[in-house]
């Protein structure tokens, strides 16, 4: 406990110099300042101390980056004295406590609640572990202060801005599996249902036992097979870290993979997901339909990205053991240079050998309006120079469509919308 003088020991102290002006004598000083000690020592001792106090947190326990949420601190005093004092949380500035200082007069024997707003201003984990208690006397000369262990944490999850786009996807994905249009064969879909034969159906579709049975002709029809496994994996590495308007690129990754795990859920998939860099380090897996969106929210409202490389040959590895053939592979990376000569070509090849890959990149807006700008020299090298980033992120997205995986992009409020679209058109196509 630490002891502290209050701006009311410095007015006491001036109001002291009043009678030494006037008597102006030693035994005037001598007197005023024997005063002003005894009322120094005296005071703090009539408070309350830090000690005593109960405190007890009740602090929310998450809430989405944009909202607010109330939590509350609640401040007892079991003894016979009153209590004044003043309580400081010690909330890391991001968590967005409104007023993180607060007075309280509290009578022996009573309870008084603290209320609290927060707003958190970054996505994660926020926590407060220490409280600073102060109270003082009835003179309040003194402060009494203590530091209170009372840990608190608060999880700030991501918004999931791009869940406005789930309704009109959902609406594509029922059209696709055919109730809104026919169904039609293709590889890789399962039986469905019977049907009449029309003109320009594929004779190999026919049902030749139940056009035996029936005397006419039928065909079978087909739909995108449920129950597909869809793993997303996450790039965390110093490339996630670069910011893209007002946020990281991670941010932006992570928003369309939580779109594509709600889409890939309304189709009956099963979706795991995976963060990787140098190591994977967060994971998802087995989550049921009614869970998984939850889990992926949870799991992923604390990954930052790391100022590291990514080991792509281990994530090969962990995506080949998490997965069989046939299943998709959602990467979500930037497509860039840097990127290829990590070893990202290699492993999208092997792994589109036998499964369909999708990767999904982060396109930097700043590049489009480059090479929009128009003037001096300045701005004709940066237009130059926005076209070379270009062209050299189509030269890797065309050699990894080269080697069987597909590429979508966009701006960080298109790339969500894009790859989901990405998806089903692997529905459509039969691919999934």
């Amino acid at each position: 406990m630490r002891l502290w003088p209050t701006p009311r020991a410095a007015l006491a102290a001036l109001l002291g110099a009043i009678p030494i002006v006037l008597v102006p004598s030693w035994i005037t000083v001598v007197g005023c300042a024997l005063v002003l000690i005894v009322l120094t020592v005296v005071d703090p001792l009539l408070a309350v101390p830090p000690s005593a106090l109960v405190v007890r947190r009740t602090a929310p326990g998450s809430v989405r980056l944009g909202e607010g949420v109330r939590g509350r601190l609640l401040v007892t005093n079991p003894t016979a004295r009153r209590a004044r004092l003043l309580v400081r949380d010690a909330w890391n500035p991001t968590a967005g406590l409104a007023a993180p200082r607060a007075r309280l007069d509290v009578r022996g024997g009573e309870r008084r609640g603290v209320d609290q707003e927060f707003a958190p201003t970054r996505r994660g984990l926020h926590s407060s572990r220490t409280l600073v208690l102060s109270t003082t006397g009835p003179l309040g000369l003194v402060r009494r202060t203590r530091w209170r262990e009372v840990p608190g944490t608060l999880m700030a999850l991501h918004p999931f801005g791009s869940r406005r786009h789930l309704p009109s996807r959902v609406r594509r994905l029922r059209e696709i599996e055919g109730l809104a249009v026919v169904h039609q064969r293709g590889p890789g879909t399962e039986f469905d249902s019977l049907r009449d034969f029309v003109d320009g159906d594929d004779v190999r579709a026919i049902d030749w036992r139940a056009t035996a049975r029936r005397r006419e002709v039928v065909v079978r029809t087909w739909r995108p097979e449920r129950d597909r496994h869809v793993l997303i994996v996450v790039d965390t590495s110093r490339t996630a870290a670069a910011r893209t308007g007002d946020a990281p690129r991670l941010d932006a990754e992570l928003d369309a993979a939580l779109l594509l795990t709600a889409l890939a859920t309304e189709a009956g998939d099963r979706v795991d997901l995976l963060c990787v860099d140098r190591i994977p380090h967060v994971s998802v897996t087995g989550s049921s339909r009614r869970t998984v969106l939850h889990d992926v929210v949870t799991a992923t409202a604390g990954v930052e990205a790391a100022l590291v490389e990514t080991d792509w040959e281990q994530a090969a590895a962990q995506i080949a053991r998490r997965t069989r053939r046939g299943d998709l592979v959602v990467i979500l990376t930037p497509v860039e240079s840097t990127s290829a000569a990590t070893g990202l070509l290699p492993v999208a090849g092997r792994l589109a050998a036998d499964r369909p890959v999708l990767i999904a990149s982060v396109a930097d807006p700043s590049l489009r309006a480059m090479q929009s700008e128009r003037g001096d020299a300045r701005a004709v090298y940066r237009r130059a120079s926005a076209a070379r980033a270009r062209a050299e992120h189509d030269a890797v997205a065309a050699a990894l469509e080269k080697r069987g995986a597909h590429v979508v992009d966009g701006d960080p409020d298109d790339l969500p919308r894009a790859l989901a679209d990405g998806y089903l058109a692997l529905k459509a196509a039969g691919r999934l």
